[in-house]
């Protein structure tokens, strides 16, 4: 990729997630967004359904969607929201959601997500929890509502990433560690270069209508840090000696933090753009050695090869 090819849009990295699509009428759209009743989730589910789609909050436990629900219910112009259970990591709980699914399905928001396990832990299948749920979990729904967003002919793919992968390839050899020693941040790294491969490996999808991207979406105090203890956000520097939180000035508020994912969701900046990996409403260049590592995309989460290997080993992973 070169600088001339990459996609800008006219959106600087702390927009939020209404600005970037302001104007922009979703009605008759219908959307799904894991992880919807939380964090930046939340503030995806809200810009989607003010701009008129039918959202559909995908979450483990649907109860914690109800004061969204009835907040969008009282919006007016909103599409309707409502909330279905879907655990990540158990992957016939994600087929099952397919499997219930009826109609087209226009946008998919794979925004779940689990980060820094301190201790290894492994999901029904014996998998590493967070490539389970980060990866696994979202590839096999993606799989699963392929005929839905296929039907929609012009269906977008959102996979939420992290920075965090720069660190961590793909690990073909053992990427559940079950040899190599256990790592928190390595394997949190690696299920988001997974993220990333699988819009990568979606080209596939292209001649369906099916575009999909990855995102990071900065840094944003939510919880998904609340594996981490005292002592490590302190080393951050995002909490004081009294245990209160104080964001960094790069930090993100969770509108802010959800605006790259619903740009690629729902902007026409972005239409017909698939396989591509964006950050602060921008797509990234990849990484060059000695580089700053903001904005950027390791080229070990943009390789085609890479890409078709994960994905027949998800598949193969998941089969049924």
């Amino acid at each position: 990729m070169n600088a001339e090819s990459r996609l800008t849009t006219p959106f600087h990295s702390h927009a939020t997630a209404t600005e970037v699509i302001d104007g922009v009428d979703l009605t008759g759209r219908r959307a799904v967004v894991t992880g919807g009743a939380s964090g930046i989730g939340t503030e995806t589910v809200r810009a989607l359904a003010l701009a008129g789609a039918e959202v559909i909050v995908a979450t483990r436990r649907p109860e914690t969607a109800e004061p969204l629900v009835r907040e969008l219910a009282a919006a007016p112009g909103a599409g309707s929201v409502r909330a279905e259970a879907l655990d990540l990591s158990d992957i016939d709980s994600a087929l099952a959601f397919a499997q219930a699914w009826r109609g087209p399905l226009d946008i998919l928001v794979a925004n779940a997500g689990i980060m820094a396990l301190p201790t290894r832990q492994v999901s029904a299948e014996g998998w590493e929890l967070q490539l389970a749920t980060n990866f696994l979990g979202h590839f096999a729904l993606a799989g699963a509502l392929h005929p839905a967003l296929r039907e929609s002919g012009s269906a977008r793919v959102v996979v939420v990433s992290s920075g965090a992968h720069l660190n961590s390839p793909f690990d073909f050899d053992d990427p559940h560690f079950e040899r190599r020693p256990y790592d928190a941040w390595a394997a949190y790294g690696q299920s988001k270069t997974a993220d990333v491969l699988l819009a990568v490996g979606a080209r596939r999808w292209a001649d369906d209508g099916i575009t999909a991207n990855a995102v990071a979406p900065g840094i944003i105090l939510t919880n998904l840090q609340r594996h981490l203890d005292d002592d490590a956000m302190r080393s951050f520097g995002v909490m004081d000696d009294a245990g209160n939180l104080t964001p960094l000035p790069h930090y993100k508020d969770p509108a802010q933090g959800a605006a790259t994912s619903v740009l690629l969701a729902a902007s026409p900046l972005v239409k017909g753009v698939t396989g591509r990996y964006f950050e602060d409403n921008q797509e990234a260049s990849v990484l060059s050695d000695g580089a700053d590592r903001s904005g950027r995309v390791a080229a070990h989460a943009l390789d085609p090869q890479a890409a078709d290997r994960l994905w027949d080993y998800a598949a193969e992973a998941v089969r049924r």
